[in-house]
Parts: structure tokens; sequence; C-alpha cells
């Protein structure tokens, strides 16, 4: 019998965050994002619900070969560019859409032998300095593609830092615009902070936006809004269930280092959860969980393989069912239960003092996925 830990993708709501998306800005195409192997989804689980985008974004050629087996025969952009010249080979033979973020990849597309024009996005460092041409360097870059033979079409992407904060993208957008005021060429700016937040500047939204996190259920700006206000929906669901019970006297400690102290008497359970599944080991006492649809917490550290929660809130929980294929009550670390109660994949971010985006990344290969 399998230990009883696995993850759930929701095709029904991708399907949801996906139109959710298009909503925000409905004149403009649409990539989805779905680099990290779909944000830790499996990117062969997100297929079915997804493929009413326009295009795919990712950034591995092994995803780029996955997507065109899947069937996918409509565009596909590489987000960092190439790294080798064997890559602009592979690029021609996929049919991929492509980055240009530096000299050196301008450098290796001059030199590429191919029949069949690239299609560039070159990208333009407006402020996040990760990636990109400054400003003062973009139009000369962009002279230099515009005549090699080996360039078909250059369309133009920024990248916003602070789309789900305070500062916002109008600087960004302003220097994005000015640089690129008479350059021909599509637009792509929003990623899914600023299709939220900043879509209803019709400059924001330009001609393609790209979404990643929303598309899996989580606000990009948490916890200022909650998926419930952007209304999007789980689209991973982590579970398992309780493999043993204990009841505590006030005094008694839980786990490696104790420390939880009962201050009266308790009874706990215990999961077939640990760090080495991709649960954060830093998640403290009191984050959320829910058993058998009942929100609860945790106790004590989280171990390599298990984790201890509260059961005062659900008596009726246990560590076995009687049918000799099933362990005890469900517990559902994020996203939806059984029951149907949600525990949003934010929350459990929040409480562990990191973002969504790297606990559905930390899912352990040990653990498997099933489409829901």
């Amino acid at each position: 019998m399998p230990r009883p830990i696995q993850a759930f993708v929701h095709t029904d709501a991708l399907r949801h965050n996906l139109a959710r998306m298009r909503a925000a800005a409905p004149d403009a195409r649409m990539w989805a994002v779905v680099k990290a192997n779909a944000y830790g989804h499996g990117i062969a689980n997100v297929f079915e619900g997804l493929r009413g985008a326009d295009g795919f974004a990712l950034l591995d050629l092994d995803e780029a070969q996955q997507m065109r087996s899947l069937g996918w025969r409509g565009p596909i952009w590489l987000l960092e560019g190439v790294f080798d010249m064997r890559d602009l080979e592979l690029c021609s033979r996929l049919d991929l859409w492509h980055t240009v973020h530096c000299d050196e990849q301008v450098d290796m597309l001059s030199r590429h032998k191919t029949q069949v024009p690239h299609r560039i996005f070159l990208k333009m460092n407006s402020g996040m300095n990760r990636l990109g041409f400054t400003p003062t360097r973009f139009r000369s870059a962009w002279t230099r593609l515009n005549q090699l033979p080996q360039v078909e079409e250059i369309s133009l992407v920024t990248h916003f830092s602070d789309a789900d904060g305070p500062k916002g993208v109008a600087e960004q957008m302003r220097v994005f615009a000015k640089t690129t005021e008479d350059l021909p060429g599509e637009r792509s700016t929003c990623n899914s902070a600023g299709l939220l937040r900043h879509a209803s500047d019709v400059a924001v939204a330009a001609d393609w936006v790209r979404p990643g996190i929303a598309l899996y259920g989580s606000a990009p700006d948490f916890p200022e809004h909650t998926t419930v206000q952007w209304d999007l929906q789980p689209t991973q669901s982590l579970r398992s269930r309780i493999i043993a019970t204990q009841d505590l006297q006030a005094g008694d400690t839980v786990g490696y280092g104790s420390t939880f102290t009962a201050d009266a008497a308790m009874r706990i359970g215990i999961v077939a959860c640990g760090y080495a599944d991709g649960y954060p080991r830093h998640c403290p006492t009191g984050t959320p969980v829910l058993v058998d649809g009942v929100r609860t917490r945790t106790l004590g550290r989280v171990s390599m393989d298990m984790m201890a929660v509260d059961l005062s809130p659900c008596a009726a929980a246990k560590s076995e069912t009687g049918d000799p294929t099933f362990y005890g009550s469900e517990v559902t670390l994020w996203g939806k239960s059984s029951h149907g109660s949600v525990l949003p994949i934010d929350e459990v971010a929040y409480a562990a003092g990191t973002l969504s985006y790297e606990l559905m990344c930390a899912v352990s290969g040990r653990v498997g996925f099933s489409q829901d």
C-alpha cells in the first residue's frame, strides 16, 4: 500500500483562472507561463486546462519539446532565450520564439545558419535589473537584430519589478514607452500582478500578456488581496492522512526540540507529510491545515516525513478508517479538500515566510500527482 500523501491538479480551476486572466485584458493575446514544470504542477497535468491560451512561455528546451509532444502547434516562447549556439538549431526545428537580452545572444544569432528565420522578443531592462538591454542600448540592439537575415520578427518586452506593490508600474511603463515609441513590433509587459492590478491601462495590457502565478490559483499580491477577491481557484492540492494519534497531558511536548508544549489535555494527529515531501520545515506552530475539511493548526517542528496537527477542533478525526485500503482522516496541507473546503496556498506560504511559488515548485518527486 503506498504512502498516503498525494498532490492533485484541478483542470477546471486552470480553465477558470485562464478565463479570469482573459477577462482582465480581453483585447490582448495570452501566453500561459508554464516554466518550472508548470510551477510544480507538471506540464502534462496542466496542458488540457491551459490549452485555450494563445501560446505557452517557458524556460527549458526539454519543456518545449514536451509541449510539442503533447500536440501543441501554436507559439512557444523561451523566456530567457538560448544559452548555446546549438539551442538555436532546436529553436528552428521546434519553431520557438525566444528572448534576446544580451549581446552574446545577438552574436549567436548572427552566426547561426538557418533556412527558417527566428521570431524574437527583444528585452528591455526598464528597472528590474535582471535581464535586458538598458534603455540607452536598446535601440542599437534592435537595429542590429533588424539587419540579420536570421531574424523574421522582433517583438518588444519588459518585466515589472513592482506590479504587486505600491510603487506600481508607471515609471517602468514610461521608460519602456518612450524608448520604443517609434519602433515596430508587438509589445508584452504584463505578468499576473500587472494584469490584475494595472491592466485597465491599455498601454500596460499591450499586445501580449503573460500570466503565471494567477493561473495556478494564487494571489500575486497576498495578503493585500486574496484569491477570493481576485476570483481565482486553487489548481494544486496537497493531501495526506493521519497515520497515528496521541493523547497529551498538560506539560507534554511535541516533536524535535520540544518546541510545542501542551497547556492542557489535548489530542493530536500525526500526518504522513514532511519536508522531504516539499512541505516547508520552517512552518511554525499555528500554520493552518484542514482535517476532514475542518480548519486546524500544525504543532511543533515539521520532520522529514511527518508532522503533528491539533485535533481539538476535529473530534471525529482518526488514524484508521476500518477499510484496509485507507489510512485515517484526510489532511489537506493546501488547496481543496475532498470535503469541498479550501485552504489557500497563500496562507500556508505566508505562515512559512515565503511565497506560494516556492511551495508549488518544491513538491517532492516522491509525491504522486493526479488530475482531478
